[in-house]
């Protein structure tokens, strides 16, 4: 009940794909490692930390570009890769590990941009595009990976595959649960806004003059609470790195680790950011609350 270690049995006569694939791994890891330095000095320009200095390029609306970014690689060009460019002596276990691909990216890239509402409903081109050619090469390397690799009939029994789904799958629960509270944070602030601006509209229709002692909304950021939320500040981050740990670990593939790599490239530094950023604004944030890694970090 092994895996072969040289997945592909092509592998033994045709060294140009092999030199493609390895050569893409890589390169993907000298972009994890540049990207951390470079994100551990300065965190990524959206969200909370957008700057008003930096011209990323033109605006294009933010849903159209997280599609761009997560959804055109992490569905379109994956699915094409393991379906065309992988080879034709596939088993179910390849099949398992497309579901478990699919089932995270067409969920970040197609559903969640539909039901989230941002905080800015427009995003620099630069930024997506940032975000679309690493994952372009890493969605590459991972399709071509699982569309090719020969798995033991029996793999499903192995302890890597074993362990590796049910930390996929607990990331993935983590990561959903956490999305969904941050929405629901988003979700009470702009009903907040909305009353706030009926109010207002109100008192003007009243007075014709500005009450200057009137409370100007919440139109800032909550601090979470509940679930791991009460553990570290970014928990969706946690639950990804969780999700992609499992994914390198079942498939057993340098291609699952370099990808993992990057995303911890981006996460820790990011999460970093993002927990200095809250105790800056909040000086109630809860002191025992770390960053990313639970008790850790």
């Amino acid at each position: 009940m092994s895996l072969k270690w040289h997945p592909y049995s092509l592998y033994e006569t045709d060294t140009t794909r092999f030199w493609v694939h390895y050569g893409l791994v890589i390169l993907g890891a000298v972009l994890a490692l540049v990207t951390a330095v470079a994100q551990w000095r300065d965190p990524a320009p959206y969200g909370k930390h957008e700057r008003k200095d930096q011209n990323w390029g033109p605006l294009i609306p933010q849903r159209l570009g997280h599609f761009l970014s997560d959804a055109l690689p992490g569905v379109v060009l994956f699915v094409l890769v393991f379906v065309f460019y992988g080879t034709q002596n596939k088993n179910y276990i390849n099949y398992i590990f497309l579901a478990m691909f699919l089932s995270h990216y067409v969920h970040r890239g197609i559903i969640h941009p539909l039901i989230m509402r941002y905080r800015n409903p427009r995003v620099a081109i630069g930024i997506t595009l940032g975000g679309f050619f690493p994952n372009c090469l890493y969605h590459f390397v991972n399709a071509d990976f699982i569309g090719s690799a020969e798995y033991h009939s029996n793999y499903y029994y192995d302890p890597r595959f074993i362990v590796g789904v049910i930390l996929f799958c607990a990331g993935y629960v983590i990561n959903r649960h956490s999305d969904l509270k941050l929405r629901s944070l988003r979700d009470t602030k702009d009903s907040i806004n909305e009353q706030y601006q009926r109010t207002r509209s109100y008192d003007a229709m009243s007075n014709h003059t500005e009450n200057k002692t009137e409370n100007p909304g919440c139109t800032g950021y909550y601090v979470p609470y509940g679930g791991f939320f009460e553990l570290v500040t970014c928990p969706n981050y946690f639950g990804e790195l969780v999700e992609w740990i499992g994914w390198s670990l079942a498939t057993w593939s340098f291609a699952g680790l370099v990808w993992t790599l990057f995303c911890a490239a981006t996460f820790v530094p990011r999460a970093r950011h993002n927990h200095a950023w809250y105790k800056s604004q909040f000086d109630s944030y809860p002191p025992n609350r770390k960053s990313l890694i639970p008790f850790l970090f």
